[in-house]
């Protein structure tokens, strides 16, 4: 392990006197086995510690640079883990857990997040919201000094209170906690002991396991007797919008009813995955190249989502379709509209992945469609054996129909509620 080893009681006039070899020499201290410096052939001289834990294999320590650290001080701090040593500690464990147990939420998030191709964007983002929203007074702590107490706590307020106090959100609560949760897991997996026991023991948000159960399916969606006057109020709110960034998300919103997408995959569209033929109503589609299930798919435009895209300006130097003025360049929340208009058809509230239902629930009742097809159009890959093996699951452009049967539905029932906004007497036709 060592090169031209050289022994005498280290001084600060011995080390200043020391010059550098054609290649790395060591200079023992005679007076503390163990303890000395390593010069190498640039003249740069560091304090280092050489000993054994227990039987172990032989450790060699650098203490530090000379200048950063005088002859004495440097020789304390050998002493310390020539100590630890003979006790059977390692101190690069001992400096390890220290490292380790000062790591802070942020830094482990943005670790796990670094892992390439591990996370769709989507998921990064929502993680990501978690850590600087409902985490926001922890991301600088260490992830290892949360508690149980703390996870106990901060449960508690979300699934009571919600994030900003405007009502109990405990789904929320529970995907936070989940994000939480698995973020910890990977700490414990990433960060560990040379003799490999993990730095974090116990993870904090198993506190609430009986708390985070799978929580029931979903099946709120907006009743097809109120879809007439939603999509009217969407068609009379992005005629005078607030500004860009409004009638972005209410476009989206529309966009959102007509496909059935889910809303980070339609938010994040960009040109160059839509394909509008003039000549051709039956072959205007959009692509997915990366959706959530990793079936990458063609899906059909009804002439309703043309319209609505061939009324979005493009932005300079803006790929996206949905543009924003925000970091991200594209709408990132729908809230707005929706919260806007939720309460206006009777509903407490509605989100965007309600409008993926309510689109399979309209092509199911009230255009007859085959729900199967209605799968295949919501990228849903079939569970059935003859359809997950025999049918086309990427290319859905031939069901172009389909979505325009229920774009004509919608567009209808809109006009009927205009009608009705101004007094005009409607009188419902046998179908």
């Amino acid at each position: 392990m060592n090169s031209q080893p050289n022994r005498a009681k280290l001084t600060k006039g011995y080390v200043d006197r020391i010059k550098p070899g054609p290649k790395d020499e060591f200079h023992w201290d005679t007076d503390t086995k163990g303890f000395g410096v390593r010069v190498t052939p640039t003249g740069k001289i560091s304090f280092i510690v050489q000993g054994r834990v227990a039987s172990a294999k032989e450790a060699r320590i650098t203490i530090g640079p000379y200048g950063v650290f005088t002859v004495d001080q440097a020789r304390d701090v050998a002493r310390e883990h020539l100590r630890s040593m003979r006790m059977g500690i390692d101190p690069r464990d001992l400096k390890r857990q220290d490292e380790a147990m000062k790591v802070s939420l942020r830094t482990v998030a943005d670790a796990y997040f670094a892992r390439p191709g591990m996370l769709k964007e989507s998921t990064r983002s929502e993680m990501d919201r978690h850590i600087e929203q409902v985490f926001e007074a922890w991301k600088d702590r260490p992830i290892a000094s949360i508690t149980p107490a703390e996870c106990r706590k901060r449960y508690e307020e979300m699934a009571t209170k919600g994030l900003r106090g405007k009502g109990p959100a405990p789904t929320q609560a529970s995907i936070a906690m989940v994000t939480l949760r698995t973020l910890i897991n990977f700490a414990k997996d990433e960060y560990k002991r040379l003799d490999g026991s993990p730095i974090i023991e116990h993870n904090p948000v198993a506190i609430l396991k009986k708390d985070l159960k799978p929580s029931a399916p979903r099946t709120r969606h907006i009743d097809r007797r109120k879809m007439g006057d939603f999509w009217h109020l969407l068609t009379e709110a992005r005629k005078v919008p607030f500004n860009d960034d409004a009638l972005s998300g209410i476009d989206l919103v529309m966009f959102l009813c007509l496909t059935g997408a889910r809303r980070n995959e339609a938010a994040m569209l960009t040109w160059d995955r839509v394909n509008i033929d003039e000549n051709d109503a039956a072959n205007c589609w959009w692509h997915l190249p990366d959706p959530k299930n990793k079936n990458p798919v063609w899906l059909p435009l009804s002439s309703q989502a043309v319209v609505i895209l061939k009324s979005r300006k493009r932005v300079e130097d803006n790929p996206y379709v949905f543009t924003s003025r925000s970091k991200a360049g594209h709408i990132m929340d729908t809230r707005a509209p929706l919260e806007r208009f939720s309460k206006a058809i009777g509903m407490e509230r509605l989100s965007a992945h309600d409008l993926r239902r309510t689109f399979v629930t309209l092509g199911v009742k009230a255009c007859r469609l085959d729900v199967a097809k209605l799968e295949l159009l919501t990228n849903h890959v079939p569970q059935g054996i003859t359809a997950r093996h025999y049918l086309e699951t990427s290319d859905l452009k031939d069901y172009y129909p389909e979505v325009q049967a229920i774009g004509d539905w919608i567009e209808a029932e809109g006009r009927v509620a205009a009608a009705k906004a101004v007094g005009e007497n409607i009188v419902p036709l046998r179908a």
